[in-house]
């Protein structure tokens, strides 16, 4: 199983948690920020914002926690002020993997990443070391049990996906950043709920992780990532077999 979909599953299922400590809302508020910011608080205008409004009530962000961060975001609340900044850098194995974070200091961020990074067999690398393997698409994950594979197949086809695969449980959906809105408004008019729908970094080539240790370490890796304040996002190109997944 891929690292841009295994990963993003991890984190579906382990998302509650990080509710309820507050982190995720955090970790969203900043993005809300962030994309007004750079493009204004009309979701209806700013596809960024739109996005990651939607993420923030997939994770049960209260409505008025959502407006206050559009009002830092406009300049109307004050705020800090977050950049954008792409950490790459290599796992075990020799995995690539990719860090979005929105900082309002790059080198304490940075310093931090290394930490994790080098405390667990990796190290983090130079800008451009490890962008090139992936590509930025628009990732909706799907329960098998919600709808019958050729049918969705069909639907998610004529809304311009540019692949579906069925994998375990689920069915993926990959398709263009440009047609992310319209396969997700699709499925929504057609009823057909779905697990996950985010941007997500697709690699062009997997690392195979066939032994346990190797496995239960790498993963561990994008946990503690995931984890540090600032991190938005992370990618990587592991591929886990499945009979490895279930013992884990």
């Amino acid at each position: 199983m891929s690292g841009h979909s295994h990963w993003a599953g991890i984190k579906h299922k382990k998302a509650a948690v990080d509710a309820k400590r507050g982190k995720l809302w955090s970790k969203l508020a900043r993005g809300i920020i962030v994309a007004t910011k750079t493009g204004g608080g009309d979701p209806d205008h700013n596809i960024a914002l739109r996005y990651a409004i939607d993420k923030a009530k997939d994770a049960n962000m209260p409505k008025d926690t959502i407006d206050k961060a559009i009002k830092k975001g406009t300049g109307d609340l004050e705020g800090v002020s977050y950049e954008e900044v792409l950490y790459e850098g290599y796992g075990n194995n020799g995995v690539a993997i990719m860090c979005e974070a929105l900082t309002d200091n790059r080198n304490r961020t940075a310093s931090e990443l290394r930490k994790i990074f080098d405390s667990r067999g990796g190290s983090l690398g130079s800008g451009g070391c490890v962008a090139w393997i992936f590509t930025k698409k628009g990732l909706l994950v799907i329960d098998a049990a919600e709808t019958d594979e050729e049918s969705l197949m069909e639907i998610a086809l004529e809304a311009g996906a540019d692949d579906f695969e069925r994998i375990d449980d689920t069915y993926e959906i990959t398709c263009s950043v440009e047609n992310f809105e319209t396969i997700k408004k699709t499925l929504r008019e057609k009823e057909i709920p779905t697990r996950l729908a985010e941007f997500s970094q697709i690699p062009s080539n997997t690392v195979a992780i066939d032994d346990e240790q190797g496995a239960r370490k790498i993963l561990a890796m994008m946990e503690a990532l995931e984890d540090q304040d600032d991190v938005q996002n992370v990618f990587a190109n592991f591929d886990i077999p499945e009979e490895i997944m279930k013992k884990l």
